[in-house]
């Protein structure tokens, strides 16, 4: 077998996205043949070396899975809470290792994709290849269609400005004094959904993430998961 990168080697076995795998090795947390190896530019042979990630034997894994979570309100996604809150693994019982696929906090609901296969996560995350992620979102009080056009030209949040979104009313209740919205942003920002209605004077009342890419959760209830197709998993390469 030809000799690959060791950050590589690590997401393809399940550890992490490469990302993260990189900073695992940075900080020490992994070894070579008994040596603790930092240098990304580190590469293995699969076959010959002994891989130990926070002093546990890496056995590499052939199947790879790729999850699709419906996630109720209350579950952190993480693999491991300092807090020992709910985690979206407490739903999710495979015998892979497993990770998420990007975030949804702790209040948001939705289609989540978890997997072993670290260049997957690096395709469905990353923000150049720009994935489409669909967000139902409740406000507090009735959305101006100037507010609406702001959060489809790009707001100001923080230090930057978001992309252009597309954004279309779904409802307003004057009685409720609540409007419903469809956002769809190809953004990855932590809060993002939130922080742009927030910069436009809307409290968010419920965030509910129906689809990433054209993968949705409208047949799936909260709180239970289906393994994506070969034809869904595709649509990401």
């Amino acid at each position: 077998m030809e000799e690959v990168r060791l950050q590589k080697y690590l997401a393809d076995c399940g550890i992490a996205s490469r990302r993260k795998c990189e900073e695992y090795i940075q900080q020490g947390k992994v070894q070579v043949n008994g040596k603790v190896v930092t240098e990304l530019g580190t590469k293995i042979n699969p076959k010959k070396d002994k891989i130990k990630f926070e002093n546990k034997e890496i056995v590499e894994k052939r199947k790879l899975v790729y999850i699709l979570l419906n996630k109720p309100i209350g579950y952190v996604t993480t693999v491991d809470d300092q807090f020992n809150r709910d985690t979206v693994l407490d739903l999710v019982k495979v015998k892979e290792r497993i990770v998420p696929v990007g975030r949804l906090d702790m209040y948001t609901s939705g289609a989540l994709i978890l997997t072993n296969d670290g260049d997957f996560v690096y395709k469905v995350t990353h923000p150049k290849h720009e994935i489409e992620k669909t967000y139902t979102v409740t406000l507090k009080g009735i959305i101006q269609k100037d507010e609406v056009e702001k959060l489809r030209k790009g707001v100001q949040i923080e230090d930057y400005t978001t992309k252009p979104a597309k954004v279309k009313i779904l409802k307003t209740d004057k009685e409720k004094n609540i409007s419903r919205l469809e956002i769809i942003i190809h953004e990855g920002k932590n809060r993002q959904v939130r922080k742009m209605c927030e910069a436009v004077g809307k409290k968010v009342l419920a965030l509910h993430r129906s689809k990433i890419g054209t993968i949705g959760v409208k047949d799936l209830e909260l709180g239970k998961w289906r393994y994506l197709s070969s034809k869904e998993i595709q649509q990401f390469n």
